[in-house]
C-alpha cells in the first residue's frame, strides 16, 4: 500500500519562520516536521510515499530527493495552482492503487498505521479516520460516534455540548473510489467527502490516544518542539 502525505500549506500563521522556509522543513528537535511522518510510515512498513507539495516545492524536493537516504521511495505531486485538500488528494491519488494511507503532514503524531490498516480491513468501510482526544474541543470539529462508526461532526462545539472529545487527527485509510465524489480542480475533502460519507455510515473512527501535536501556529509549533518525543 502507498501513502500520500499532504504538505502543501503556505504556513502563513507561522511567519516569519516560513518567509524563506517551507513549513514541512521547519525543524522540530533538529529534524524537519515532514520527516517525522515519513519515518512513522516506514516504521509501519509503508515505504512508497507520495508527497503532495506546492509552496517552495523545489526546496522540499531538493531536501528529501528520492527518499533513499531515509530508506523509502519518495515521489512528488506538485500543485501548479491551489487545489484545496480534496483537489490535492485527488491529484496525488492518480499514483496509488485501490486503497491508500493519507496523512496531514503538519501534525506530529505517532499513530500506529499498521493497526489502523488492520482496523480498516476489519470494518471494510470506505474511510477509516484516526481520532484523537482533546480537552479543547471548542477549537475543532468533533466526531459523533455510534460504536466505531462516525455518523457526523459538530464544528467547534461548547465543551458541555460536545458529542465526544474526539477530533480528526489527520491520518486516514481510504478506498480510492470515494474520491469520485470530488470534482476536478479545487475541493475540500473534509466537507465534500468525509462529512457526506459519514452521514451514509461509511466512515469509521480509529482511536489514536498517543502523541498528537498540531503545528499550525507559532504557539503550537513551539509547544511541539518542546514536548514531542520522537
Amino acid at each position: 500500500m502507498k501513502a500520500i502525505i499532504l504538505a502543501g500549506g503556505l504556513g502563513t500563521r507561522l511567519r516569519p519562520l516560513t518567509d524563506k522556509t517551507p513549513k514541512p522543513l521547519l525543524p522540530i528537535r533538529g529534524k524537519p516536521i515532514l520527516q517525522y511522518a515519513i519515518d512513522n510510515l516506514k516504521k509501519h512498513g509503508i515505504t512508497d510515499i507520495i508527497l503532495g507539495i506546492s509552496f517552495f516545492a523545489d526546496k522540499i524536493q531538493d531536501y528529501f530527493g528520492d527518499g533513499r537516504q531515509l530508506g523509502v521511495n519518495l515521489s512528488y505531486s506538485v500543485e501548479s495552482e491551489p487545489l484545496g485538500t480534496g483537489g490535492a488528494v485527488k491529484f496525488a491519488a492518480e499514483q496509488v492503487g485501490e486503497e491508500f494511507v493519507l496523512i496531514w503532514g503538519d501534525n506530529l503524531m505517532d499513530v500506529d498505521v499498521k493497526k489502523m490498516i488492520e482496523f480498516h480491513h476489519q470494518y471494510n468501510g470506505l474511510i477509516t479516520m484516526a481520532l484523537t482526544p482533546r480537552e479543547d474541543v471548542e477549537n475543532f470539529g468533533v466526531a459523533t460516534l455510534k460504536g466505531d462508526k462516525i455518523i457526523g461532526f459538530v464544528e467547534k462545539p461548547k465543551r458541555e455540548k460536545a458529542p465526544s472529545n474526539l477530533i480528526n487527527a489527520g491520518a486516514f485509510v481510504i478506498n480510492k473510489k470515494v474520491l469520485d465524489i470530488l470534482p476536478i480542480g479545487f475541493s475540500m475533502i473534509e466537507k465534500q467527502c468525509f462529512e457526506l460519507l459519514a452521514l451514509k455510515g461509511e466512515v469509521f473512527g480509529f482511536k489514536h490516544i498517543r502523541q498528537w501535536f498540531p503545528t499550525d501556529t507559532l504557539e503550537k509549533y513551539r509547544l511541539a518542539d518542546r514536548e514531542f518525543k520522537s
